[in-house]
């Protein structure tokens, strides 16, 4: 068995990377792609490699010369005219190698497992395609299969329809081609196609009609877990290089990402912090109906969207509430305007001390291995700053404040002139018993002193939006806020969420006591685990003590092998030992979590 890899292409796309080399030359974490190819070929026993090359092909052949690893013969066929045509005329400029024996023919611009082509040998099929489920990220042909796994329709980018993807594969470019499939069968097409509709075409069009005939079956080799990418643009090189990453270079660059992790589809995001359970299908297809309209329509201006908010959180007076790009955005500009220095206890969410800038922060450090601190700490603390910022539930411990004792702080604050910025973006979470909000008139009235921000992407699982809200009876400062808020700062969706929230509200309060339900239950499950101390919590999050080996392994072993990603708390500010925080989810996925973690120490 020999292969053919078509690699005569520009790769104009993926710019600076494709400017003296060809797409075969990327490197993907160190390591060319078709350096990647060559060693997964020879090491599944193949001996001869026909190159079509054309673009840059001096420097590929002579990066790479006539023979890979000594004894794996490289022929190179020439496309000369690269430029003006497509892979179907380099495939068929191979034809006279392509009806000489059983050939895995590939493309130079993928990225794969070994195991692909090992299984893909095996494959008792002479003649195979493979292929994978369709998912959100893919691009170009797809196919639709039998109950027997054969090609039945090859389907190109023109006549994709989206409202079929749950019947779709696919091609994933790697094909296994008998000799006597490419002599009677192949061959004999592709001249035909090429004489008459030219050679700028794709080879998998000639697939696509031999699909389409009676008696020749194209089996698939349908892919489950095998990892794979083509690198077309600068954005599948980075997600490659992140997918094929590994070890710790692998939690490195998910770190780095901050989000869009929809990109990966197999990843189970635990360091997120978003509600599973809303939105409801219900709120969803209502915005999915109402897409095209607020695709092409600008929102509102600021002064509905604060009505909006004010309805939604039952204010009476919507001068007393601000809608941010989430609540980061409001932070920012909130901070700039309130002067002085800011008491923050520690660890906390970073973005806080980062908008205010360290050198206004006043850092309190916990002396207990839980992170809990008490009202009078708080206190003790407001005397050497001008502001208090608290986040209750606290993030990244989970530790809550009762109403009292927050009530106590605020007036023991206003009493020296001092401000209460106060986030309660988890509250929804908390057990219903302990449960309040300071988003409330009769509060918000009496306190101008409080500022108080809520992020509305984290509890109501609507991150995608970016919303926020900030709500004070303190105009003077929150007028300021404002003028530094653009007047389109969210976009139609977010507003149209704020729109519509009421209809779905009991759902709403339903999810949340689903997500309480849920922790309980996660709770008493991570107990189990006996490597870890788990410090309780009244957010959707636990932040837990690695009690065995250290937090950064772990992360890596869980995203490595698990496809789990949680947060390493080891460094940050405030943490001294060996930490990590992971999201509560649905019962399904924690039930993975749970698994995972107990093979930990058996692997």
């Amino acid at each position: 068995m020999q292969a053919i890899i078509l690699a005569a292409g520009m790769g104009n796309r993926l710019g600076k990377y494709t400017n003296d080399n060809t797409k075969g030359m990327v490197e993907v974490n160190g390591e060319k792609l078709i350096d990647i190819s060559l060693g997964h070929l020879y090491s599944v026993g193949i001996r001869k490699v026909i190159l079509v090359v054309g673009y840059q092909a001096e420097n590929l052949k002579s990066y790479l010369g006539n023979f890979f690893n000594t004894d794996m013969e490289i022929i190179y066929v020439e496309n000369r005219i690269y430029d003006k045509t497509n892979n179907i005329y380099s495939l068929w400029l191979a034809k006279e190698y392509l009806v000489s024996e059983d050939t895995i023919l590939l493309e130079s611009d993928l990225i794969f497992e070994q195991k692909i082509l090992t299984d893909l040998v095996l494959n008792n099929n002479p003649d195979c395609a493979v292929v994978a489920s369709f998912e959100r990220w893919m691009d170009g042909t797809v196919t639709i299969l039998n109950e027997n796994n054969e090609i039945i329709s090859f389907i190109p980018k023109s006549n994709f329809d989206w409202n079929r993807t749950e019947n779709y594969y696919k091609t994933v470019n790697i094909y296994k081609f008998s000799k006597d499939f490419s002599l009677k069968t192949y061959v004999p097409f592709l001249e035909a196609y090429i004489k008459t509709l030219g050679d700028n075409e794709y080879y998998e069009q000639v697939l696509r009609v031999i699909s389409m005939l009676d008696g020749i079956h194209i089996k698939a080799h349908v892919l489950e877990n095998e990892k794979w990418y083509e690198v077309d643009d600068v954005q599948d090189l980075d997600i490659a290089s992140a997918v094929f990453a590994e070890g710790e270079d692998k939690l490195i660059k998910f770190q780095k990402r901050f989000g869009g992790y929809w990109r990966f589809p197999k990843i189970k995001d635990f360091c997120y912090l978003v509600n599973p359970y809303f939105p409801t299908k219900g709120l969803l297809d209502e915005i999915i109906h109402n897409f095209t309209t607020l695709t092409s329509e600008y929102p509102s201006g600021l002064n509905i969207q604060n009505l909006l908010a004010a309805k939604m959180f039952n204010l009476a007076d919507e001068n007393h509430i601000l809608v941010g790009n989430g609540a980061a955005e409001l932070l920012k500009s909130l901070t700039s305007f309130i002067s002085g220095t800011f008491g923050i206890v520690f660890p906390s969410f970073n973005e806080y001390a980062e908008c205010i800038g360290y050198d206004r922060v006043k850092k309190f450090i916990p002396k207990n291995s839980s992170f809990s601190y008490s009202v009078d700490e708080l206190i003790d603390l407001s005397h050497s700053v001008d502001n208090l910022l608290l986040i209750n539930p606290d993030n990244p411990s989970g530790h809550y404040m009762s109403k009292d004792d927050v009530i106590r702080l605020l007036n023991y604050l206003k009493a020296n002139g001092k401000n209460l910025i106060y986030d309660e973006s988890f509250i929804d979470f908390v057990d219903s018993s302990n449960y309040f909000s300071l988003i409330d008139d009769e509060i918000i009235e009496k306190y101008n002193n409080l500022f108080v921000i809520q992020s509305i992407s984290k509890s109501y699982g609507v991150p995608g939006f970016r919303l926020g809200v900030l709500a004070s009876s303190n105009l003077e400062i929150l007028n300021k806020t404002r003028s530094g808020l653009s007047i389109w700062n969210i976009n139609s969706f977010g507003e149209y969420f704020l729109q519509i929230y009421g209809k779905y509200k009991k759902q709403y309060v339903k999810s949340c006591a689903k997500i309480i339900s849920e922790r309980n239950r996660l709770y008493n499950e991570l107990m189990r685990v006996p490597f870890l101390r788990v410090i309780p919590s009244q957010a959707n999050y636990f932040t837990c003590e690695v009690l065995k080996g250290t937090s950064k392994n772990l992360a890596i072993y869980l995203l490595n092998e698990h496809n789990i990603f949680i947060k390493d708390l080891n460094g940050k500010l405030g943490i001294d030992g060996e930490y990590v925080r992971f999201a509560v989810r649905d019962t399904e996925d924690d039930d993975i979590f749970i698994k995972a973690l107990l093979k930990y120490f058996t692997v």
